[in-house]
């Protein structure tokens, strides 16, 4: 069995629509005279924001792997349509020290030694 995975969203997400009231500061202003070119209009309350979920052309997907050399678990935003990684926790400085650090200490228990890295949390 491998140690690589990747964590794939179930079910399809549930969308939540908000429609908010028009405030009574807008009902009772001022009227102002104004060029019309100066002039903004209020957006028609059926324009409600908007917060659907991504869809199925969404081109990133998110996945987590168990890095063995570090011993660490990476999370991952790759683009589907290069294969690039977009954002990566913990960053590949932070693996490569991690995966030293742990190199060392295998090293000195094979000698005997107990190691001095501390793992406290």
């Amino acid at each position: 069995m491998g140690t690589d995975f990747s964590i794939k969203p179930v079910g399809a997400p549930v969308v939540t629509t908000f429609v908010q009231p028009a405030g009574s500061a807008a009902d009772d202003g001022v009227a102002t005279q104004l060029p019309p070119s100066q002039t903004v209009t209020a957006a028609a309350s059926s324009a409600a924001v908007r917060n659907d979920a991504p869809s199925s052309g969404d081109t990133l997907s998110r996945q987590a792997y168990v890095d063995s050399d570090a011993a660490s678990i990476v999370y991952q935003v790759v683009d589907n349509r290069t294969s690039l990684v977009v954002k990566q926790f913990p960053d590949e400085a932070m693996l490569r020290r991690r995966a030293y650090f742990r190199a060392l200490d295998l090293v000195k228990i094979e000698r005997g030694q107990t190691p001095a890295t501390d793992r406290r949390a």
